[in-house]
């Protein structure tokens, strides 16, 4: 039934989760757990009701300290804040295990980034990292030099999320700057920022210098026809490693979709493209009906399907979308999992 209410978890739980996390059963009055979550890999608590007071993070990230079993956590869409999110850093200062961390719509703010980030340029066992929707109230973007830092030193990292970040084309020429360095990223996702042209110039110089990017996404910015213009040259350029690429909602134009399809053509390694949200005129459908009929593009490969009324062809919409993982720490394996 979709609509029971579902019990979410509030910090007095969090507090019977984290005695839990050292190898102790605990239990309460109306909450009692007879199995240690010392054995569990992954614990989801995402968009539940644990908030910011000091004693509940403090206590939860000392339990997962000599935590070694713990390989995904997520705590997405929980008022984590400044202060909880230091503890996190300061645990994975010392936490060896865990290769999935998810802090999405958390409240972080730049303070909390930027300890991330200093963290992640020593620490070797995460994999995957998603940091999106902080609260950055600076538009010097601080945040983006110390993660080109960590970009340039981590070499462990294959998945970052930076969505509604805020990302201008100053940062992100500073990130790039980083990237040239690295050697094991694999997705970059870069949705609802600001950037343009000019950034993604940026990107598609480090695109043609190096082939370990497999998927980006940028939708939701504003690349317009210059920006796809250089993205296709990227994706054309001998080398190129992109797999995947999303660029929903652009302002993108008949030359810049044009580009694409043609970039498309000259380089097979390219095999999804999202497209949806741009203005999809005739020249770009038939291009990409070309596409799809003539298999450079397969229909569970894009967002769009091609159709012809009164001789003339039409995009409608399809509700595939560019995968939202890349890495899964448990995939192929017997694990435990603890989902609030």
């Amino acid at each position: 039934n979709l609509l029971r209410g579902v019990q979410r978890l509030n910090d007095e739980d969090c507090l019977f989760l984290s005695g839990c996390l050292k190898n102790k059963p605990v239990t309460g009055e109306q909450f009692t757990i007879r199995t240690h979550i010392g054995t569990f890999t992954s614990l989801h608590f995402e968009c539940n009701r644990i908030r910011q007071p000091v004693e509940v993070w403090k206590r939860f990230c000392f339990s997962l300290q000599g935590n070694s079993s713990l390989l995904s956590l997520r705590l997405s869409g929980n008022k984590i804040g400044n202060r909880g999110t230091m503890y996190l850093a300061h645990m994975l200062q010392v936490n060896t295990g865990l290769q999935e961390l998810e802090l999405a719509d958390s409240d972080l703010a730049t303070q909390s980034v930027i300890a991330l980030t200093i963290v992640l340029k020593s620490n070797r066992s995460l994999r995957s990292v998603d940091i999106s929707r902080p609260l950055l109230f600076s538009h010097q973007e601080e945040w983006a030099v110390h993660c080109s830092e960590m970009l340039a030193m981590n070499s462990s990292l294959v998945e970052l999320h930076l969505g509604k970040m805020g990302l201008t084309d100053a940062g992100m020429e500073r990130l790039t700057a980083g990237l040239r360095f690295n050697h094991s990223l694999r997705y970059l996702d870069l949705r609802c920022n600001r950037v343009t042209r000019d950034g993604t110039q940026h990107l598609a110089g480090l695109l043609k210098e190096n082939p370990s990017l497999q998927i980006i996404d940028l939708s939701s910015n504003r690349l317009e026809d210059e920006g796809a213009v250089y993205l296709s040259e990227a994706i054309s350029w001998p080398g190129c490693g992109l797999k995947e690429c999303s660029v929903n909602s652009n302002n993108i134009r008949t030359k810049g979709l044009l580009a694409l399809t043609e970039a498309m053509k000259a380089n097979t390694t390219l095999t999804h493209v999202y497209i949806w949200g741009n203005y999809l005129e005739e020249p770009v459908c038939e291009a990409f009906r070309e596409l799809m009929s003539g298999g450079r593009l397969l229909p569970e490969r894009t967002d769009v399907s091609a159709y012809e009324v009164d001789g003339r062809v039409f995009l409608a919409e399809v509700f595939t979308k560019l995968r939202r993982r890349y890495y899964s720490c448990v995939a192929g394996t017997s694990s435990r999992r603890l989902i609030g």
